[in-house]
Parts: structure tokens; sequence; C-alpha cells
């Protein structure tokens, strides 16, 4: 189960600390990896680049606001997928495997600490490739708007949290590291082809609304361009409004991936 190992009369100034000591390290850990670093930071303006090519997308388009939000979507998704959900896995079971989270459970920390540590570091490059990408897509192809940032950040953060969750869950499946390659893969077909990052039947988009990623996508055009589900335009006002079901799907998502994380999360080597 994920619960607090730390004495009852921790003081939460003194946990905060050590919980941002704790992210200090597995940042510290990201930066030396420089390929990770290179690819997590080069991956927005690649990607964004790659696709005002392929596409044949300009300022000239007239579609090129809502297009340039889309890019902005699918590179925000693929980052989530990668960046939070492969790369945490990967780091909770490499953790585990060296009995670094057995060391850390046995002084003040707290399973939720021994999670949230490496989680830091991983939501905030997510944040700075959406921020990287937005200077991208508005450089390249068109600037997206901004009609509700707020929601944007809901995205951002909603959908770390979600893959985060499910990313402690999955660990709990995955004997080494090389073995994540494999355990991740049904979550990210499954999960991946109902993002609404492409046309889908209604009858499948109904669905669809109701798994882990499509409300993220669904804010992040609210947010964006102020544009629902159904296409249409809305005022600042009533994006808020529209956010309701995705913000409620997300939250049921967090729910069900911190009960999958307790229920199949593991602390101790599996050798």
């Amino acid at each position: 189960m994920i619960g607090s190992t730390a004495p009852a009369d921790a003081r939460p100034a003194s946990r905060t600390r050590r919980l941002l000591a704790l992210a200090r390290a597995e940042t510290l850990l990201l930066v030396r990896n420089r390929a990770a670093l290179a690819n997590a930071l080069l991956l927005p303006v690649g990607f964004v680049g790659l696709f005002a090519v392929l596409g044949g997308v300009g300022d000239d388009d007239a579609s090129g606001q809502a297009v340039a939000a889309g890019v902005l979507a699918m590179l925000h998704v693929v980052a989530l997928i990668f960046v939070v959900y492969y790369n945490l896995t990967t780091a909770y079971v490499a953790r585990r495997e060296d009995r670094v989270l057995q060391r850390l459970l046995t002084g003040s920390t707290t399973r939720v600490d021994a999670l949230l540590a490496p989680a830091l570091p991983a939501v905030v490059v997510v944040l700075v490739q959406l921020g990287l990408g937005y200077a991208a897509v508005s450089a390249m192809i068109e600037p997206p708007g901004m009609a509700n940032p707020v929601l944007v950040l809901v995205a951002a953060l909603g959908g770390a949290v979600v893959l985060g969750a499910i990313a402690a869950a999955t660990a709990g499946f995955s004997r080494t590291v090389e073995s994540v390659q494999l355990t991740t893969l049904p979550a990210i077909v499954l999960i991946l082809p109902f993002a609404g990052l492409f046309p889908t039947p209604d009858a499948i988009s109904t669905v669809a609304r109701f798994t882990p990623l499509r409300p993220v996508t669904e804010l992040m055009g609210l947010g964006l361009t102020g544009t629902d589900a159904a296409g249409q335009t809305l005022s600042f006002v009533e994006t808020f409004g529209a956010a309701g079901l995705p913000v409620l799907v997300l939250a049921g998502w967090t729910t069900l991936g911190v009960l999958a994380a307790r229920r199949w999360m593991r602390w101790a080597p599996r050798r």
C-alpha cells in the first residue's frame, strides 16, 4: 500500500525539505544523462519543425491556429506517455531493484514522497516541453492562442498525475528495467489511439471521452482555442463549464490510478 511510514510527529516543513532534497537528487541524475536531457529539450522544436515541413502548414493557412493547437496537444500527449509514464515506470523499477526504495523507507521518508521525488523532475520537463512547443508552434506554424491558460495548466498537471499513478502500478508488474518495454506497451496501445489526436467515428469518440488521455486533449483544445469537443468556439467563462466532464474523468482516473498503485506497487526487489 502507498501510505506513510514516517513518524507521526514529522513536521510538514521538514517533510517538504526532505522531498525537495530527494527531487534535487533525481534532477541531478537527469542532468547528468546528457542524451536524455538533450532529447527532452530538443523534442518539442524537432517535433514541431518536422510537422510544419511535412504538413505544409504556414501562416497563410486559414485553419493555422487550429492546426497549431492540435500539434501542441499531440506533443503534450507524447511527452506525457514517454517522459512521465515510460520514464517514471523505468525509474521506479530501477530504484526498487537497487534497493533505493527500501533504504528510503527505513528512514523518515514516506512512500508518497519516494514516489513523488522522481515524478517532480518529470513534470517539470513536461512543462518546459510545453513552453518550448508553444514557442516553436508560434514561430513555425501560427500562435494557437490562449483562450483559457488555467485549463492548459490543468491539462498538463492532470495528465501527469494520472500517468504518474499508472506508472507506479505498472512498475509493480515489471521485474527488471528491461521488461518495462513490455509492461508499458499494453497501456500505451490502449490509451494512445483514444487520446483524440486523430479523427474517429462518433460512437468511438463518445467512449474515448472516458479514457485517461482524451480529457487532456479536450482541455488543451478548450484552453488554447476555446473549442469544445463538439467543435463549438466558447467564451472564456463558457470554457470552464465545458471543462467539467474532462476534469471529472481525470479525477476518476487519478483515483483508479492511486488505488492500483496502492495495490500493485512493490518496494522490495523482485529477484
